[in-house]
């Protein structure tokens, strides 16, 4: 069975752009959003990209699924890597997402990287705490 290593720490938004797919009458509305991230811990990159598709619902919840590509370092190990993000969110503005690692994306000494994680953010936030649990080969 493969060794998995579980790594913790924070991310911050550096930037966040927002663009209406269907118009701002009614819901369902779909939306884009193209996101900077900061992280620190287990996983250090210093600007990430990211793009979302998101769906706001009735009552303030809506879904979100993207794409983050990650330049920097995991335990210590450097390398690129594109992370698959999927998540709700709440009418509180409770955030719920699950990362996962898209296979084959590994590059450098992160190649042969699989892995999965989430975080929660809490409306008001500034650093969000991640988990991230992680195997090479």
């Amino acid at each position: 069975m493969p060794t998995t290593t579980e790594l913790t720490g924070h991310f911050t938004f550096a930037d966040w752009k927002e663009s209406a797919v269907t118009g701002e009458d009614g819901l369902p509305r779909l939306a884009n959003a193209t996101v900077t991230n900061a992280f620190s811990g287990g996983i250090e990159a210093e600007a990430t990209t990211c793009d979302y598709s998101i769906a706001y619902l009735t009552g303030g919840a809506g879904t979100f699924a993207g794409m983050e590509l990650v330049s920097g370092r995991v335990d210590g190990r450097a390398g690129t890597f594109v992370l698959e993000e999927r998540g709700r969110f709440e009418s509180d503005g409770t955030v719920h997402c699950a990362l996962e690692v898209v296979e084959g994306s590994g590059t450098g000494e992160l190649t042969g990287l699989r892995g999965s994680g989430g975080f929660t953010y809490r409306h008001g936030e500034t650093k969000v705490a991640y988990t991230f649990e992680y195997g090479l080969g």
